[in-house]
């Protein structure tokens, strides 16, 4: 019976260790180069590029998020503020820069969601 008791014991304390760790890992580990665009302007008026990097600047601090755009597969991604905090804070300083980010991609709704482990510019 002891036996009984310290196994279920264990496992249980081993399944809330392990549940965790699961729920933060699920997506696709990714590394990719990319563009750091505004959403608004990007998607509804087709504007981005170093001309235009005041003007998203703008839209973020307003509160407009910002993406990642793979040029090559033109792909958006958006970023997550899986920390409840703004994801735009970390991108401003690269708005409408090219840049290297490796992260977690979580694709959910047809929307490819990006949490961001690193940043940089791009070489």
């Amino acid at each position: 019976m002891r036996t009984k008791l310290a196994i279920a014991s264990f496992l249980t304390v081993g399944l809330l260790w392990v549940a965790p760790a699961g729920a933060q890992s699920h997506g696709k580990p990714i590394t990719l180069i990319g563009v750091i665009v505004d959403t608004a302007c990007y998607i509804g008026h087709n504007t981005m590029g170093p001309d235009h990097a005041k003007c998203a600047a703008m839209c973020a601090r307003a509160g407009i998020p910002l993406a990642v755009l793979e040029p090559k597969s033109g792909s958006l991604y958006l970023p997550l503020g899986l920390d409840h905090k703004s994801p735009n804070d970390r991108l401003l300083p690269f708005v409408e820069k090219t840049v290297r980010i490796k992260g977690t991609v979580i694709e959910k709704g047809g929307i490819r969601g990006l949490v961001i482990q690193e940043i940089s510019a791009a070489k």
